[in-house]
């Protein structure tokens, strides 16, 4: 007894919050070099059962896509969460509808979305959005808590019809109709069975069979039986499909088609870059990429950010960066050491320099992502965002190989 309850009470003490990341099992190569996800933010934090919490932002389809990740020639825009604690309301890509799948979605090119969810069952729930791949899976977005309060017997999903009939509670609607369907098919087939398990079985019927009288096996008054029920099933579906076209003469198929959306518009001018080396320094935990960047713009650019894997390193020693933070964005994802540049002067218009990235923290650890290390493809990526004097921002991408080294080369 006593072992038990110093297990209870180290369960009851120990961090929950490993348990929402259900990302971190995904292959590194695919967090770092598919879909990346910025500018998320979460309309609230705290709701009652039947409020709507909005998440809305952008992510990129990265140019250096795996090769071992199918394209994303078919995607769908979802949610993750521990089953149906809150339920979709609207999904929006480009200020499309979302309902559908989306074709032929471009690589290196931005796209905005956004989703409504309505609070449905109390308790703390890991919010994230997830774009869903057609032949590779679901790729996770950046997740905040979102906390539900109130009875979830008060959970409402009123409704109103292309024809204007009010459905107060489209999750109860139509269920009763459903188990009375199937509690009359049900009955049909337990009284066939009936029919059938009501004389002697296995052995008297082998023994039937050993004699070549299988013509004993089914009598004439089976046959008239199956006949009879078999009418009776045609006659069950038939008038089902009149009495439920009469009462409801519009119906709309269970829609299977896709949706193609144009990308958001594409910067004509930013930062060119070219990874010259990138590095994992295994002990000290810490990625460097040595980065060749050349400003195409007409003003001086600082850099502000590194964000990978859904964590944002930011260079806390550009204001502009510091100040574009949302301050209830998820401290979790954000490493506390940030980013760190080896020269914090601003690039001037059309200068060429190379600038020394370092991404030191225990995150790369935590959310196991040295895995690439080992990867047939070790491959790494992310996008740097870079802010002018008037905090005007400019993203560039950036991917390459990656080597393990176990002290400081670049």
């Amino acid at each position: 007894m006593a072992c038990m309850a110093v297990a209870a009470l180290l369960l009851s003490v120990l961090p929950q919050t490993a348990a929402a990341h259900g990302e971190k099992a995904t292959e590194p190569s695919i967090r770092t070099r598919s879909v990346h996800w910025y500018d998320l933010t979460w309309s609230t934090q705290k709701m009652e059962v039947n409020d709507t919490v909005t998440m809305q932002g952008k992510f990129r389809l990265m140019n250096d896509w795996p090769d071992a990740v199918a394209q994303p020639s078919l995607v769908f825009l979802s949610t993750a969460g521990p089953s149906a604690v809150l339920t979709r309301v609207e999904t929006y890509i480009n200020g499309v509808p979302a309902q559908q799948s989306f074709k032929k979605m471009e690589l290196g090119r931005d796209y905005d979305f956004k989703i409504v969810m309505k609070g449905r069952v109390p308790g703390d729930w890991h919010l994230h959005p997830v774009l869903n791949v057609h032949n590779a899976g679901p790729i996770i977005g950046p997740g905040a808590w979102v906390t539900v309060e109130g009875n979830a017997a008060d959970f409402k999903a009123p409704i109103k019809t292309m024809t204007g009939v009010q459905i107060d509670d489209s999750e109860s609607y139509g269920v009763a109709r459903a188990q009375m369907w199937q509690a009359g098919y049900a009955l049909i087939a337990v009284a066939w069975l009936i029919w059938w398990l009501r004389r002697p079985l296995l052995i008297s019927r082998w023994r039937v069979l050993q004699k070549g009288r299988e013509d004993l096996l089914v009598t004439r008054t089976d046959d008239k039986v199956a006949a009879g029920v078999v009418v009776l099933l045609l006659v069950v579906v038939i008038a089902g499909y009149i009495k439920i076209n009469a009462e409801f003469p519009q119906l709309v198929p269970l829609q299977g088609g896709t949706v193609y959306t144009e990308p958001l518009p594409e910067a004509t001018n930013g930062i060119a870059i070219k990874l010259k080396r990138a590095e994992y320094d295994v002990p000290g935990r810490s990625m460097r990429l040595s980065v060749e960047m050349t400003n195409n713009t007409d003003q001086p650019l600082g850099i502000g950010e590194f964000t990978t894997a859904n964590l944002r390193f930011i260079n806390k020693m550009l204001p502009q960066a510091v100040a574009a933070i949302d301050p209830k964005y998820p401290k979790e994802l954000m490493p506390g050491n940030g980013l760190v540049v080896d020269s914090n002067k601003p690039i001037a218009p059309g200068e060429k320099r190379v600038v020394v990235l370092d991404t030191t923290d225990v995150a790369w650890e935590v959310e196991r992502l040295v895995s690439f290390l080992t990867n047939v493809d070790s491959r790494t990526g992310g996008l740097i965002f870079f802010y002018d004097p008037q905090g005007k921002r400019y993203i560039s991408e950036v991917a390459g190989p990656i080597l393990p080294v176990f002290k400081k080369t670049i």
